[in-house]
């Protein structure tokens, strides 16, 4: 199964990457609902997500928890939600979005735009945080 995820794991597509591990990675929405909008995919092409081996489903789970930390340290927000809709994109993949109200999960809202520069300075304090907080 070949999408867009595919061509960013392979680094064919570039990405604001927050973190990756040899199965899991996170970066940034390039369709942000709002600033600091991340992407928690598997490396492994799954098209739905509840199709996943339960082990696997519960390490993407954990490893979306560790970005959603640093995604909270670093964008100003109450809290991060989630959601999981896997219609966009044929390739499983977690929506973490920073919250300070209800309305900022609506995907129904435009989506924000973005200049390359804020964007990499938004993903490396994602980054820092996690950093700092795998110090802690």
């Amino acid at each position: 199964m070949e999408t867009i995820f595919s061509k960013i794991i392979r680094g064919e597509v570039p990405a604001y990457k927050v973190l990756e591990d040899d199965r899991f990675l996170a970066f940034l929405d390039v369709f942000p609902l709002v600033k600091g909008h991340t992407l928690v995919i598997p490396k492994e092409p799954v098209d739905y997500i509840f199709d996943m081996a339960p082990d696997d489903l519960a390490d993407l789970h954990k490893f979306a928890q560790k970005v959603a930390g640093g995604v909270k340290s670093a964008v100003p927000c109450i809290k991060v939600g989630v959601a999981v809709i896997g219609l966009e994109v044929p390739h499983a993949h977690i929506h973490l979005v920073p919250m300070n109200q209800i309305a900022d999960l609506n995907f129904s809202n435009p989506k924000q735009k973005f200049e390359a520069e804020e964007m990499e300075e938004i993903a490396g304090k994602i980054r820092q945080a996690l950093k700092t907080e795998a110090g802690s």
